[in-house]
């Protein structure tokens, strides 16, 4: 018997949360993206699954992320108090990221590496102008219960 599984935005807007096993299914069925096909600039938000990422992010009013080469990759927009963007270099632990095509359970998709963590965005697309993407890396950096953060990119 094969699982239904919701339908993505359904899942972005359950303010109960949603469980990290019906993320993990949605994943899966994703199509791969290559990292010079996300250039731009991306509104970010969170899936509510209660890893504290989601909390920190509302916190810092976390933005997107923007992608202006693969060398040059802006992973925490964030807007100021008189509305602005800007780039959060400290919250991102002292610098910025840039953009590989990577292995990530088997399949190799673009994501973006943090310059001073080791931690990983890795993305899918989840229609033509929004992606899916789940953090990676060191346990103790990116995993809550051994659970990843996982977000939404829209293009601005």
């Amino acid at each position: 018997m094969t699982e239904t599984i919701r339908p993505w935005r359904e899942l972005a807007a359950l303010p109960e949360g949603v469980p990290t096993a019906e993320l993990d299914q949605l994943w899966a069925g994703l199509e791969t993206v290559r990292a010079e096909d996300i250039l731009g600039e991306w509104k970010g938000a969170a899936f509510r699954t209660g890893h504290p990422l989601c909390r920190a992010l509302d916190h810092s009013r976390w933005y997107g992320k923007t992608f202006l080469s693969p060398f040059e990759a802006k992973p925490l927009i964030c807007r100021a108090e008189d509305g602005t963007l800007f780039s959060d270099i400290q919250l991102g632990g002292g610098g910025e990221a840039s953009l590989w095509n990577i292995e990530f359970r088997g399949e190799v998709t673009a994501t973006m590496v943090y310059d001073k963590r080791p931690v990983f965005d890795h993305f899918k697309r989840l229609d033509e102008n929004t992606l899916m993407g789940i953090m990676n890396g060191r346990p103790d950096l990116v995993l809550a219960d051994g659970e990843y953060f996982y977000f939404l990119l829209e293009r601005a």
